[in-house]
């Protein structure tokens, strides 16, 4: 086996070699061929990484011939599946047998090699799945090679290539994507720190000296005039300063660059002509012509925007305004644009019906029948006397004997009495012999009982504070009026009611003048549950559900010929948090009653109605609503946003 295996790891080493030589080493191979080279010119000073290098022979400890030997069979299969190109399953082959045999340097130096050449594959997979634009297998491969040799330099270059395409692939925001901005202003940097002003002068010099004492030159407007003003101000930031002097010379500033503004006096005219313009293209890919032209008029009627400019066939809007105003328009644009938060209502509907009807006890006799035994025999006697004559003639009683007789009619079926039919208790003798005959006796043992469960589920998607209605039952005709004509008689038709009439039309003349027509007026009410709800996206990501449910259905009762209807209604707000559920339950009908047939007296005493005859119905039904809202679309951001303020210009 030992020589078997010498002969596979020579020609193993000879692909191996074949295979390297072509190609320069990766950073995962370079290693492990330097220390191959080392090793086969016996350079004593050699070093390789302390995975991959064992221990020098004097060094290691005693391998058993059983560990050599499975290390050996290990790196017969490990080069089998190598020159098959498993290279992932070799380099595990490769590293089991040098972990059992540490005295073996090819072991180290084949799972190296193998490893390489597992990651240039993976590489290869890499850059074939980015043609094909499967960037997820990309990712998947690169992720492989880079736990299997994480200093590789070529698979750091494909991470970056893949993060900067997905940086790329990352859509901009509407307004993110716009405008080529103009005449940009640099920010003003004033001096920091408080100052202190006691002056009495005119307006000009006050603005220059406020300026300066914050490291700012300010250029005075011929429209600022020469009034005289005194300002007292202590410790006040630029800000603060600003805005006061402002308001004592009713003037405002416009930053030049970072150390020079403009100060004008502060009317429609200055502030058109020195405030800054700034142009912006904003795009409106995805809107209709009429949509495009309300954004038009919107941006001149509502925002008083001077210059806009509309391009229908680029789907584009050209402004040129304050940025104030750019930033105002496009704040609104967005969220109409964006649109309202949309909610998805997860509504499960369950009724739960039960019917249940019992009938138990004993229903005793409620009559008993009291009869004199010869006048019942002498009427059926008297009934049936062709059939007694044939019994006595043909010998089968005696004329003496009636009770014989009797039998002998009854049996056969030819008479019939309900009184001797049943049994009966007799009393007495002779002629005023008498019977008792007791009804039947009933011994009831019944149930019926049934449950049913019906589950509908239903998902209402609607849009912040729209209103979706479910509706579940039939719609009822129910008469509210009819018209009918006062009098039978009809106009005149040619043909029909003049000249020329044949039998067959004088017929159908003469039903139709003797009736009235009737037509009715007719409404459909719904019945069955009606449900309304709508939702309410708050800042906090709850939702505010409004919910309005009806429940209608017939009573059973008619007024005029018109239906009396049942009417249950249900409104209210609850808050929810997003996928919490609400329970909402009704009945929609329940009965119970009780009957007991029994002897009276007797089943109304406490304790035998159970064996008294009793039936007991008991009908309900329930319906179960839960309802979930999940927000599918958010627009609304947590927190309170500042308020908006747009500055207008006018002439």
């Amino acid at each position: 086996m030992r020589c078997a295996a010498g002969v596979l790891a020579m020609a193993f080493a000879s692909v191996l070699h074949a295979q390297t030589a072509a190609q320069p080493p990766t950073a995962g191979t370079s290693s492990s061929t330097n220390q191959s080279t080392a090793a086969s010119q016996g350079a004593p000073n050699s070093q390789a990484p302390a995975a991959e290098i064992p221990a020098p022979p004097e060094q290691t400890k005693h391998v058993r011939d059983r560990d050599k030997d499975r290390a050996a069979k290990l790196y017969l299969d490990s080069s089998k599946l190598f020159v098959n190109r498993q290279f992932e399953e070799a380099m595990q082959g490769f590293e089991k047998a040098a972990a059992l045999d540490p005295s073996n340097r090819d072991y180290p130096l084949a799972a190296g090699v193998a490893r390489g050449h597992e990651v240039k594959a993976l590489i290869q997979a890499v850059a074939k799945d980015r043609l094909l634009g499967n960037d997820s297998g990309a990712r998947v491969a690169l992720a492989r090679a880079r736990a299997l040799d994480p200093t590789n330099f070529e698979v750091s270059q494909h991470l970056d290539e893949l993060a900067d395409e997905a940086a790329h692939s990352q859509p901009e925001s509407l307004y993110g994507q716009s405008a080529n901005k103009i005449a940009n202003t640099e920010p003003l940097l004033p001096a920091p720190g408080p100052r202190s002003f006691h002056l009495r002068t005119d307006q000009r010099q006050i603005i220059d000296q406020v300026f300066k004492a914050y490291g700012v030159m300010a250029m005075v407007d011929d429209s600022v005039r020469s009034i005289q003003v005194r300002l007292d101000v202590d410790d006040a930031d630029f800000a603060e300063a600003a805005r006061i002097l402002g308001l004592l010379t009713n003037t405002f500033y416009v930053p030049l660059d970072a150390h020079h503004v403009v100060v004008a006096a502060d009317t429609a005219d200055n502030r058109q002509r020195f405030t800054p313009q700034q142009m912006e293209t904003v795009y409106l890919a995805g809107l209709s012509d009429d949509e495009m032209n309300e954004v038009q008029s919107i941006a001149k009627n509502v925002f008083a925007l001077k210059q806009v400019q509309l391009s229908p066939q680029e789907h584009t809007i050209t402004l040129r305004a304050p940025a104030l105003s750019l930033n105002a328009f496009n704040t609104t644009m967005q969220d109409l644009v964006e649109g309202r938060s949309q909610v998805v209502i997860d509504m499960k509907m369950i009724q739960v019906a039960h019917t249940s009807n019992r009938n138990t006890g004993t229903q005793f006799p409620q009559t008993i029948s009291a009869f004199n035994v010869f006048a019942e025999e002498q009427s059926l006697l008297n009934s049936n006397q062709s059939l007694v004559q044939q019994i006595i003639s043909s010998g089968l009683a005696a004329p003496n004997d009636p009770l014989a007789i009797l039998g002998i009619l009854i049996a056969s079926g030819q008479a019939s009495s309900p009184l001797l039919s049943s049994g009966f208790a007799l009393f007495g003798g002779g002629l005023t012999e008498s019977a008792l005959a007791p009804g039947t006796t009933t011994f009831n043992l019944n149930l019926n009982t049934s449950d049913s469960r019906e589950l509908d589920n239903i998902q209402l998607r609607l849009q912040d504070g729209q209103e979706g209605t479910f509706k579940e039952g039939e719609r009822y005709p129910i008469q509210t009026s009819s018209y009918s004509s006062l009098s039978p008689n009809l106009s005149s038709l040619a043909g029909l009611t003049g000249a020329g009439t044949s039998s067959s039309l004088t017929s159908l003349l003469s039903s139709l003048a003797t009736s009235t027509p009737n037509i009715p007026m007719v409404q459909y009410q719904d019945l069955g549950l009606s449900l309304t709800a709508s939702p309410k996206v708050l800042r906090n990501d709850s939702v505010a559900l409004s919910i309005d449910m009806k429940l209608d259905a017939l009573s059973g009762q008619m007024i005029d010929g018109n239906p009396v209807l049942n009417h249950r209604a249900y409104s209210g707000v609850v808050t929810l948090k997003e996928g919490e559920a609400t329970v909402i339950a009704t009945e929609v009908d329940k009965s119970q009653s009780m009957a007991i047939s029994g002897t009276p007296g007797l089943s109304e005493i406490p304790g035998l109605n159970n064996v008294t005859g009793k039936d007991l119905q008991n009908d309900y039904a329930t319906i179960v609503i839960i309802m979930t809202p999940h927000v599918v679309r958010g627009t609304q951001a947590a927190g309170h946003t500042a308020m908006l303020r747009v500055e207008r210009t006018t002439q």
